[in-house]
């Protein structure tokens, strides 16, 4: 009896072959490729123009003795460029130094004084307490309020005839009177505690926001274990605000360091330049009234790099943490 042998089927695939996208998904993708482009692309034209443009004009004009009145052909000329000569005069400069140091003496002291004095008002308000909503707005007026009309307030209430001397005369406190902004003796601390008054209202208003996200649990644990308000306050809510903190702190360095506004409208230009000069103020003072546009760039370069220095060397320090999951990556 002779086997019959069966011919072979057709092969078996071991599994299904991967599916080529669809057409209709990668037709997607591109759409939100277009997407993102369309609606980036105006804020990113804005910021390089009036951004990175300014600060690389700024360090080629720097590189030249530039006339007030300068045109375009001046760069072209062999005989106005100076190279590093501008940096080299600023950092000559006892006037610009003094300048730098008056900027990180306010940083530190506003690190130092505005700081406390936010996160204890803070608590204090995030307390019961009637009349609170109205004391919260009070203290963020300030903040609201120009800096060109603060400042003329200030200049106004602080001459020998102002408004704070005759207050201090009509208390009995009439040795306390001074040339608050006419003195260089004490026209930088004078000018520092009307910027605490202009800007303690944001950072008090900040830390209570980060209040928010304290949870009262904790509190309340705590509480009950037996620990005091200024105990549950030292060792719970303070740590649990530090995030909140330390944005708080960079915001305040930057603005220290970039200080203009109330400088300029407030102090005199003879005592501004004896004990309140600030970069910025010095740059405006050099390269615009006294016709040395290329000085005043390099001016601006310095304080730019500063700027940048001090930043990333906090965040490095300081904020690392915080930003660590701040970064997202898409999911794949």
């Amino acid at each position: 009896m002779t086997a019959t042998l069966n011919p072979a089927g057709p092969a078996i695939d071991a599994g299904p072959a991967p599916a080529p996208a669809p057409r209709r998904a990668r037709s997607g993708a591109a759409r939100q490729r277009i997407e993102v482009v369309l609606l980036v692309a105006p804020a990113l034209v804005l910021f390089l123009g009036f951004v990175i443009l300014p600060v690389i004009l700024a360090a080629v004009y720097s590189l030249y003795n530039l006339p007030p009145a300068f045109r375009w052909e001046h760069l072209a000329d062999p005989d106005r460029f100076i190279g590093l000569a501008n940096y080299e005069r600023a950092f000559q400069s006892p006037e610009f130094v003094r300048a730098i140091g008056n900027n990180f003496v306010i940083l530190i002291a506003s690190l130092l004084i505005q700081g406390p004095l936010a996160i204890g008002i803070a608590l204090l308000l995030n307390r019961p307490l009637r009349g609170r909503a109205v004391l919260r707005l009070l203290i963020f007026v300030p903040y609201v309020l120009a800096e060109v009309i603060a400042g003329l307030a200030w200049k106004l209430l602080l001459q020998p005839t102002g408004g704070v001397n005759a207050m201090l005369e009509s208390l009995g406190l009439g040795f306390l009177q001074q040339n608050w902004l006419a003195d260089p003796s004490i026209a930088l601390w004078t000018l520092f505690w009307i910027l605490t008054w202009k800007y303690l209202g944001f950072a008090i208003i900040l830390m209570l926001a980060g209040l928010q996200g304290v949870p009262e649990e904790l509190a309340e644990a705590a509480a009950i274990d037996g620990a005091s308000w200024w105990q549950i306050q030292r060792y719970i809510t303070i740590p649990l605000l530090g995030p909140t903190i330390r944005i708080w702190a960079f915001l305040s360095m930057i603005g220290a360091l970039q200080l203009f506004d109330m400088v300029w409208v407030t102090v005199a230009p003879t005592v501004r330049g004896m004990a309140t000069e600030t970069m910025a103020t010095y740059m405006v003072q050099q390269g615009q009234f006294a016709g040395q546009p290329g000085y005043g760039s390099a001016i601006a370069v310095i304080l730019f790099f500063i700027s940048l220095i001090v930043a990333l060397v906090y965040q490095r320090l300081a904020l690392r943490r915080d930003l660590a999951g701040a970064v997202t990556r898409g999911v794949r």
